[in-house]
């Protein structure tokens, strides 16, 4: 697939930004609250706050209220319900010191957002913890008692069913829920919706005014007051038809609503449905051609979020282009400017349905499959480059990096991680949509493997581990649906990983197994070696020596059958770690020399210094103090050649030791003072290697640090 990057005069255009997370972050359509006076709706205000002391079913028989009172906002979406819940949450703020926190139960495409999705939103919102791989109860729970001790707001947009809403409320009255629905939601007790309709006419026709100037309103009233009927005094149909007359200053009030009329005379009201469809109809009928493709190619944006790269690629046309179109958009109505450093844009949810029977009507399968490759291909050409100007200067990545058109290139890694940290809402609702199909081309495999690096990049795994276990998730779920075996043992692996480095080590052990029957079932011989080495540093962090030397021995089996000797060098050293927790040093001692002897074949320089240096180590346990020395200085000298000052050091310093305990202080004090020598003043390293500090025997409970295999290979 080949994929279309024009240069662009704009500079912004090569590291867009966007909005933070879903949770805690208004939302595009309400950004006329907070930037405008808001307008009517003072009746439902009023019923909306006196509702909020409103004594409930639990007070008048006595009882403390247990949880948060619940506002239902009930409305079609294009009502302003969302405004009129911002609006309300402006003028409580007083009453909730700790803020307002806002998320979206439904997706654009009207699919529920997961209650773990939500949860952990709004715990990353709070500064709360939200381990990856948590369940869903267990994130609720988590965000349950964190609101126990605050008194926020909390406002559900696009709520869809009462189970949707349920988990979410807190257990407390001193915090406020507002709700925001097309409907009720049964199942809630002591909700009383209120019900929006559309605006009263003298805020409509303020509404109209804020677009149009008010002279064309002054001068022909009636006409005004025919439009907001036909526009059923609805916001967003409201401002579509003021956006639309915003950009037409020689056309009249008056014919706008003859426009509208003739579509009822020619039964489109009817096929349209609403007066927001009429009236989006009539702006869309008004766009040209290439504007027209590219606000219905906005239907196959990730959740409604758009840049001017993604609309780029569905549209393949320049990125400058495609930012002037948006912008045109934004004047006529027909999408809202993001809070944002850089261009962003987000599709209103009311118009999706739109959009999508649009392109249902007017374009192709094949030609909706290709725009929606175009941009899944864009947003792996950026993540590719945002993670390779994190790159040193000279490698493959910053060489091929050069080569790519400057709109797909960010100026430094501050640039790069800043357009990751705002775009990865939408770059996670890519990953999604590119599994969406229950299939992993090569496309969508491209797309995941960019995100990871990405992420991994400029955050790190352990910050970005909530994120990658959700991709590592997708993945497992097409694998096991498509009976996918290589991939099925590749996502297991990395989401046992992540389960390993958050602690939850019988999880691991449990995917890890799991990760091993796949690699079996896929003839991988890969997959199989590393489940195995990663079973058995799951046994070694739960402390069962045994288990774990078992796995190891089971691993080099296979690598040495292979013949990848570097890999059976470094089992065999895990092997003798092992032993030596055990207690057991006469293996050890074997597994260390076994392993000084692998990487001696291979040449290993650094690696052998190292080994030597555990041997050492192992020796001094055993009680052979004279051939601990030995060996101590074989492996300052390996650690010469390879020119590792650190572990040079940090053997000078276990000389010092050793030789202390055989009695010769002189002797030690001349290696400690070489060791700070070459540290020029920097503290004391620690032992190095894995193995432990202290005699296993005088610790026998301590556990070493599990390491996955993937870090190692």
């Amino acid at each position: 697939m080949t994929d279309q990057a024009v240069e662009s005069d704009d500079d912004t255009a090569a590291g867009p930004a966007s909005e933070p997370s879903r949770a805690g972050r208004r939302t595009r359509r309400d950004h006329s609250v907070a930037d405008r006076q808001f307008l009517g709706r003072r009746r439902e205000l009023k019923e909306l706050r006196s509702d909020i002391e409103r004594a409930g079913l639990d007070t008048l028989s006595g009882r403390k209220a247990p949880r948060a009172r619940v506002l239902l906002i009930a409305g079609r979406p294009g009502t302003g319900r969302t405004a009129l819940a911002e609006e309300l949450l402006l003028q409580v703020a007083d009453r909730y010191p700790d803020g307002a926190l806002r998320t979206r139960l439904t997706a654009p495409d009207g699919t529920p957002v997961p209650t773990e999705r939500v949860a952990r939103d709004l715990l990353n919102a709070l500064g709360l913890p939200a381990p990856a791989g948590e369940s869903a109860d267990d994130l609720t729970e988590r965000l349950r008692e964190g609101l126990s001790v605050r008194r926020v707001v909390l406002l559900l947009d696009d709520a869809g069913t009462a189970e949707h809403v349920d988990p979410l409320l807190p257990n407390t009255p001193d915090c406020l829920v507002v709700a925001v629905a097309e409907g009720p939601l049964t199942g809630i007790p002591d909700v009383r919706p209120c019900t929006l309709g559309g605006l009263d006419t003298k805020s409509a026709l303020e509404f109209l005014t804020r677009h149009t100037g008010s002279v064309r309103i002054t001068c022909d009233p009636r006409s005004a007051e025919s439009l907001i009927e036909l526009c059923g005094a609805e916001p967003a149909a409201l401002e579509i038809a003021g956006g639309w007359l915003a950009r037409r200053p020689k056309e009249s009030v008056a014919d706008l609503a003859r426009q509208l009329h003739a579509q009822d005379d020619d039964g489109a009201a009817g096929t349209a449905g609403t007066a927001l469809a009429r009236t989006f109809r009539h702006s869309y009928a008004s766009l040209a051609g290439p504007a027209a493709r590219i606000l219905r190619y906005l239907s196959l944006a990730p959740e409604g979020y758009v840049d001017p790269h993604t609309a780029s690629a569905l549209a393949g046309c320049s990125v400058s282009a495609a930012r002037t179109t948006l912008d045109d958009f934004v004047t006529l109505g027909l999408v809202h400017a993001v809070d944002s450093r850089l261009p962003q844009y987000e599709v209103p949810g009311c118009l999706m349905p739109l959009l999508r029977g649009l392109t249902e009507t007017l374009d192709r399968p094949a030609e909706l499959q290709l725009a929606r490759a175009r941009m899944l291909e864009r947003t792996v050409r950026l993540l590719t480059s945002c993670r390779a100007v994190t790159e040193p200067d000279g490698t493959p990545a910053r060489k091929k990096l050069a080569g790519l058109p400057s709109a797909l290139r960010f100026p430094d890694p501050a640039a790069a991680a800043e357009w990751l940290r705002v775009r990865q809402p939408a770059l996670l609702a890519a990953a999604r949509l590119a599994v969406a199909d229950g299939e992993l081309d090569t496309l969508a495999r491209r797309l995941m493997s960019a995100l990871v690096r990405a992420l991994v990049a400029h955050r790190g795994t352990e910050a970005a581990a909530p994120e990658l276990y959700g991709i590592h998730r997708l993945v497992l779920d097409v694998a096991e649906r498509r009976n996918l075996p290589r991939e099925k043992a590749a996502a297991l692996l990395n989401l046992a990983d992540l389960d390993a480095e958050t602690g939850r080590t019988h999880e691991a052990l449990a995917r890890y197994r799991a990760a091993l029957d796949a690699g079996r079932a896929a003839q991988d011989p890969y997959a199989t070696g590393r489940a195995m080495e990663s079973v058995g540093g799951a046994h070694q962090e739960l402390g069962d020596w045994q288990r774990a030397a078992d796995w190891y021995g089971r691993a080099l089996a296979q690598r040495l059958t292979r013949g990848e000797r570097s890999d059976a060098a470094r089992l065999h050293g895990r092997i003798a770690t092992v032993h030596t927790y055990a207690g057991r040093y006469g293996e050890a001692l074997r597994g260390w020399r076994s392993a000084v002897a692998g990487y001696r074949k291979e040449g290993d320089v650094a690696a052998q210094a190292r080994a030597l240096s555990e041997l050492a180590r192992v020796q001094e346990y055993a009680g052979r103090p004279e051939e601990s020395l030995h060996t101590c200085q074989e492996a300052v000298e390996w650690a010469r050649q390879a020119r590792d000052v650190r572990l040079q050091a940090a053997l000078q310093l276990r000389l010092a030791d050793t030789l202390e305990r055989l009695g010769d202080p002189a002797a030690a004090k001349l290696h400690r003072g070489a060791a700070e020598r070459m540290l020029g003043g920097e503290p004391v390293p620690g032992p190095v290697g894995g193995a432990p500090d202290v005699n296993p025997s005088e610790q026998a409970t301590n556990t070493c640090e599990i390491r996955s295999a993937s870090s190692e290979e």
